[in-house]
């Protein structure tokens, strides 16, 4: 008998819950609670332990442990190689870790979720790379980016509700795209593209947001208008930011982590973390 997957059938074989959630760290998050059907009782979000990947005896994670609590905007630097890609790729589930524990919330294991499951459940990925569909209108990715069937056609062609053209219209306010919804999102400029995605993301209402260098080739006022968005979407959003902008770092972030040769180098304030002496040794420099 075939079995059509629907998302509560998809996540029906997560049974164990992480029975050591809480047990050996504090969230550095606000605390709050997550959204519905997440269960983030130690205000952790995301739970990395021991985390390793190898490919072909090399290993571009080692022993890896990170936490982001619920509400919180990490941002994570390091030299190129660091193991920054990797790392998302294993919260994505594009990439499966050789060991460690990986939980999305106190009761999501997420070695055992395919890419499809992990997004379902509330984690969005932005690439360094804008992706949108650049022959419709603003509104129209928008529209096409609701949890909703996901064809072309069924989404094009079904009737917006009163309540999905608010929300559509909330996000281009969000974005500040509400003058271009009718555009053909070919013909933004690239700043323009990033914050539409951002957008699409948005409309999927995520609990983690991964974003991979945002402000590459932005011009300044588009970087500044990135730092506020991004504040803003803090506390009802954990975003998780990977940048080389210290400048742009210093202007969002509450909490860094460096990363080094796939391990933890260090964790704290910005500040903290630019005076660490093996920070400035393997990436910021005298």
């Amino acid at each position: 008998m075939r079995v059509t997957a629907t998302a509560e059938f998809m996540l029906e074989p997560i049974l164990d819950s992480n029975k050591d959630a809480g047990a050996s760290r504090d969230a550095i998050g606000l605390g709050q609670a997550a959204g519905s059907g997440l269960n983030t009782r130690h205000g952790t979000l995301l739970t990395l332990e021991d985390i390793s990947v190898s490919f072909d005896g090399f290993k571009a994670l080692n022993d890896l442990n990170l936490y982001i609590g619920v509400g919180e905007l990490r941002c994570i630097i390091g030299p190129n190689g660091a193991g920054k890609t990797t790392l998302m790729d294993v919260i994505t589930g594009k990439t499966r870790p050789t060991q460690g524990k990986a939980w999305f919330g106190e009761t999501l294991d997420l070695r055992r979720m395919s890419e499809v499951q992990i997004a379902q459940a509330g984690i969005g990925r932005k690439f360094q790379k804008p992706t949108v569909f650049e022959a419709l209108t603003v509104f129209e990715n928008l529209e096409l980016a609701q949890k909703t069937d996901k064809s072309v056609w069924a989404c094009l062609g079904a009737r917006l509700g009163d309540e999905q053209r608010a929300r559509i219209e909330q996000v281009l306010e969000t974005i500040r795209l509400t003058a271009s919804a009718q555009r053909q999102a070919g013909l933004l400029s690239h700043g323009q593209k990033q914050f539409l995605e951002i957008g699409m993301l948005l409309m999927q209402d995520p609990q983690l947001l991964l974003l991979d260098e945002p402000v590459a080739g932005m011009t300044d006022a588009e970087t500044e208008f990135t730092a506020e968005l991004f504040k803003s979407l803090a506390g009802k959003h954990s975003l998780m930011v990977v940048e080389h902008d210290m400048g742009f770092v210093g202007a969002i972030a509450d909490h860094v982590t460096v990363l080094h040769q796939g391990s933890v180098l260090a964790e704290g304030s910005l500040e903290q973390v630019q005076e660490n002496q093996r920070v400035i040794e393997v990436y910021l420099g005298r």
